[in-house]
């Protein structure tokens, strides 16, 4: 019999029906449903799911009896199509239909409705055509080598509710490589002559107060503001609220709010920098510019001590680390040389021709005045230029996830931000090709060495994996 579970309300939030089929197979538009499994999914979680065996009132073809396990048999008691047409219509109401291979499952839903006489027609998203454009380069798109070399479990395959599932979790996946943000856009494009709300405080209450990335959009779906919070619902309220000239503009021109969920927010902050360089939204003008001012340099003195500078961040000059203002320069500045236990003379914060003020009280080992060796000074400068500096470094910096069960995952390889990704706690994250497939690649630039920089700074239990090359 039909199984249906944790139904929501009609008027739930969610934009994609993702579907899985299973048919008696035959000739060309003679097929029959065997087995159906749709999830209404809002982007975020499952909001509802619809999950039945059907019976085909026709054979099934031998084939398909061994490749999904379905015989006549069990379909005796099941359903007809008929039988189950009102739910699949109510799932799918104000939906996107996503499938793996979407025209086939889709066709076979249009063929079945017209068998009823009634007309049945969705917009749809194929998850074969979205991998080969945001994963290139894969040996096969087919659901089962994809999902294994994508590290994604998959349970019952070839059976209608294993299929959905890891189409479901294929989607996320692909949600979150799509930085330009095209299938939301798109969604919420489709969405807005029958669901979008102007009404500001409808907006506000469909929100999480979670860690993640929001997209103010117009009413063509179009991103006019990015943001990140690690409180979705309050910053959007802010922005609501706000009697600013460029929060007034916003409160006029929103149609919806899209959120993707981070958890970390490092991952955040890296999303919201590469998206609005990709998507240029014209309220995020601030963003386009360059986050940081001043750096951190070193250089070699003629007496072979390694000395460290805070100055403006330059072009032209490969820094340790950087500051969004003089000051967090400073700060950081003093913070190590306690830690580290370094000579203020040469690190810039005590200008003197002899030896510095620390030297006097006893926590200066005499570096300003050669008596420390510069060999022994310089190590401890190594060290410190080896923590806060990720060049020529491979590496792992694993950070919350968005779920309980999940991390994020951000690889640097050669010194070079490669991407980000979640995975599962169960992964063999150290296996390069998995790894490669989970991470979204992303821009290396000034701007995300200073946000993982600073990150790195102010998370000190953050953990970080070397990674050994293979």
């Amino acid at each position: 019999m039909a199984l249906e579970i944790t139904q929501t309300k009609k008027s739930d939030n969610s934009i994609y029906a993702i579907l899985d089929i299973e048919t008696t197979g035959g000739k060309y538009n003679e097929e029959g449903i065997t087995e159906i499994a749709i999830y209404r999914f809002d982007g975020h979680k499952i909001t509802d799911q619809f999950i039945s065996l059907v019976n085909p009132e026709r054979e099934i073809q031998p084939f398909v009896v061994n490749l999904t396990g379905i015989n006549s048999n069990m379909l005796k008691n099941a359903p007809k199509f008929y039988e189950v047409a009102k739910r699949i219509v109510e799932i799918t109401e104000d939906c996107i239909i996503v499938a793996h291979n979407s025209s086939f499952d889709y066709r076979i839903l249009k063929t079945e409705f017209k068998r009823l006489g009634f007309p049945f027609k969705r917009k749809t998203l194929c998850t074969v055509e979205l991998s080969q454009q945001l994963i290139p380069d894969m040996e096969s798109y087919s659901l089962g080598k994809l999902t294994r070399a994508l590290g994604i479990p998959v349970s019952d395959r070839h059976r209608a509710n294993g299929d959905a599932m890891a189409t479901v979790k294929l989607f996320k996946m692909l949600l979150n490589k799509d930085l330009e943000k095209v299938i939301i856009k798109n969604a919420v494009k489709i969405e807005k002559k029958s669901k979008l709300s102007s009404n500001l405080k409808e907006i506000i209450e469909e929100l999480p107060s979670v860690t993640g990335v929001y997209y103010i959009h117009n009413d063509k779906g179009e991103i006019i503001y990015i943001g990140k919070s690690n409180n979705i619902k309050k910053r959007i309220t802010q922005h609501f609220t706000g009697t600013s000239s460029k929060s007034k503009k916003i409160q006029a021109l929103v149609s919806a709010v899209t959120y993707e969920k981070t958890g970390s927010e490092l991952a955040a902050l890296l999303k919201e920098s590469e998206e609005v360089k990709k998507n240029k939204p014209i309220f995020n003008r601030a963003l386009r510019r360059t986050i940081f001012t001043h750096a951190l340099y070193n250089f070699t003195d003629k007496n072979g001590y390694i000395n460290l500078k805070i100055d403006k961040a330059y072009g032209d000059k490969q820094p340790i680390t950087t500051f969004s203002t003089r000051a967090s320069g400073k700060h950081f500045m003093s913070k190590v040389v306690e830690d580290y236990g370094l000579c203020q003379k040469l690190t810039g914060l005590y200008t003197t021709k002899t030896s510095c003020f620390n030297y006097g009280v006893k926590e200066c080992f005499g570096a300003c005045i050669n008596e420390e060796s510069s060999e022994n000074y310089n190590k401890r400068v190594n060290s410190l230029i080896a923590k806060y500096s990720y060049e020529n470094k491979n590496m792992l910096i694993i950070d919350r996830g968005r779920d309980v069960d999940e991390k994020s995952v951000f690889l640097i390889e050669n010194g070079i931000f490669k991407g980000l990704g979640f995975f599962d706690l169960n992964h063999q994250i150290n296996n390069r090709e998995i790894l490669a497939s989970l991470i979204t690649p992303m821009q290396n630039n000034r701007d995300t060495q200073h946000i993982i920089q600073s990150y790195m700074r102010r998370h000190k239990k953050l953990k970080v994996l070397e990674l050994l090359d293979q």
